[in-house]
């Protein structure tokens, strides 16, 4: 068994404990108190995202074997990362968590819906066996609900260690996502380079893409600029360890197919980055 498809469930459900951990129940209540920014993060993660990484499958003539991972990309929920980057841009910290825990417990009905509508769609006939939408749903069920309850279990019961470690636990949860994708650059290194040039352009169109119609759809709904900064990172900064996860669900060992997702997620931090220096350097 390839070493992605050893790690990535355990990497997953590890960093989805320490996204419970940071997590206290008013960060879902918080939704309902102030829904409006909430509310564009949401349709632009869940609906826009989706519909846009369809389009450029279209446009870009996407060869057929890698357009579900580009789906599969498009279909994960924001990541720790983005809570981080988020702090760093001076952003809305707040919503970014709760876009983050909501959009992480939604997507074991999301990605599987946008998955199998993908395959539809594209006529895909490459997914390695038989699977059931309900399948894949109680298997990140496993890998994602229960840990973020556990690790906000943790969170209530301490409190006050999590917070003096809190940092620590970021730190771990980003170490753990470049494991896993540096797992896939090292047995997946032919078939990168293969594609690089297919999965790297969508990838990166997809990408800035998404964080630019998020800025802006920000700057007319949401009401200010730290919530346009923390909507635009939520935009275009994914849990590519989950979607790595419901790919060898599809795929089994064969991870070639899961380019797209390995190219989007060296190109999301790169770009991200970017964005937060300049947001730094021009403040106003």
């Amino acid at each position: 068994m390839g070493i992605v498809t050893t790690i990535a469930p355990f990497a997953l459900a590890l960093i989805m404990l320490a996204l419970g951990a940071s997590l206290r129940v008013n960060d879902f209540t918080r939704v309902v108190k102030n829904p409006k920014e909430f509310l564009v993060g949401l349709v632009c993660q869940l609906v826009v995202l989706p519909i846009v990484g369809y389009l450029l499958i279209i446009i870009l003539k996407t060869p057929i074997e890698l357009a579900l991972g580009v789906m599969l990309i498009a279909a994960a929920p924001g990541g720790v990362t983005s809570n981080v980057l988020t702090k760093f841009a001076d952003g809305d910290v707040a919503l970014s968590i709760s876009l983050t825990a909501v959009t992480s417990l939604i997507s074991i009905i999301s990605v599987p819906f946008v998955v199998f509508l993908s395959i539809d769609l594209f006529d895909i006939d490459y997914v390695s066996k038989e699977i059931s939408m309900i399948g894949i749903s109680l298997k990140m069920f496993g890998v994602v609900t229960v840990p973020v309850i556990i690790g906000m279990l943790i969170r209530k019961f301490a409190d006050d260690f999590i917070m003096r470690n809190m940092n620590i636990i970021e730190k771990l949860s980003i170490i753990l996502f470049l494991i896993v994708f540096l797992a896939i650059y090292i047995e997946e290194w032919d078939s990168i380079i293969m594609f690089l040039t297919t999965a790297g352009t969508i990838a990166l169109t997809l990408n800035v893409v998404m964080m630019i119609i998020g800025f802006y759809v920000a700057k007319i709904f949401a009401t200010g600029v730290a919530q346009q900064k923390c909507i635009s990172l939520e935009c275009g900064l994914q849990n590519g360890t989950l979607a790595v996860f419901v790919g060898i669900q599809l795929f089994g060992q064969d991870m070639s197919y899961m380019v797209p997702t390995a190219a989007y997620a060296l190109i999301m931090m790169t770009t991200s980055v970017l964005f937060v220096i300049f947001l730094k350097k021009n403040r106003t």
